[in-house]
């Protein structure tokens, strides 16, 4: 052989990539509004940290379906065919079907009503904040911190909220744990 010969270069396979197996939460649609919600959130969740493809999400999902969900989902595909509306192909259409179902029409007024009349009361501190917290996220609020600060201590018991608004915070994060520490010396 030549001493300038270069064998040709090995060729390899090309591999496609793996896709990661990603268990979903089952869901059977007889679920009261918290639990589906929570449900879609973990759905979402799961669906981001594997990062499924967009036209995986929906026929992923439908797998998970039991029950009268499944039932549900087998008369709303026949009945798109039958109609000749467009399969549902993306994600945020299916989450849309799927809320029409689970989600009475009244559900973000009684949210509301929930979170308006949402007081401590014998519950403490931190679930309160986390209640209030949960609630606002299901209610879509979006507001001020200031908003947020004077809508968490008027739900506050008195004797936590005044000791608690003369101490110094910046911000929600900040008069969280003074609140909590209120809590603690007054329950000693």
């Amino acid at each position: 052989m030549n001493e300038y010969y270069q064998p040709p270069p090995r060729r390899t396979r090309r591999e496609r990539p793996k896709e990661t197996r990603v268990d979903l939460p089952h869901v059977y649609g007889k679920e009261n509004v918290e639990t589906y919600l929570d449900w879609e959130m973990k759905v979402e969740q799961l669906l981001a940290c594997h990062h499924v493809s967009e036209e995986m999400k929906v026929p992923l999902t439908t797998l998970s379906f039991q029950g009268n969900v499944m039932y549900w989902w087998a008369t709303l595909e026949r009945d798109r065919c039958l109609y000749k509306d467009p399969p549902i192909e993306y994600w945020n259409d299916l989450r849309e079907a799927l809320r029409r179902r689970h989600i009475p029409c009244y559900y973000n007024r009684e949210l509301m009503d929930k979170l308006q009349r949402l007081q401590q009361k014998n519950i403490s501190v931190e679930e309160y904040r986390q209640k209030m917290e949960l609630y606002m996220m299901r209610a879509f609020i979006r507001e001020e911190e200031t908003t947020t600060i004077a809508r968490f201590l008027s739900g506050l018991n008195l004797e936590i909220r005044d000791k608690g608004e003369l101490l110094p915070y910046m911000d929600l994060n900040d008069l969280i744990p003074l609140c909590i520490k209120v809590e603690q010396q007054i329950l000693r």
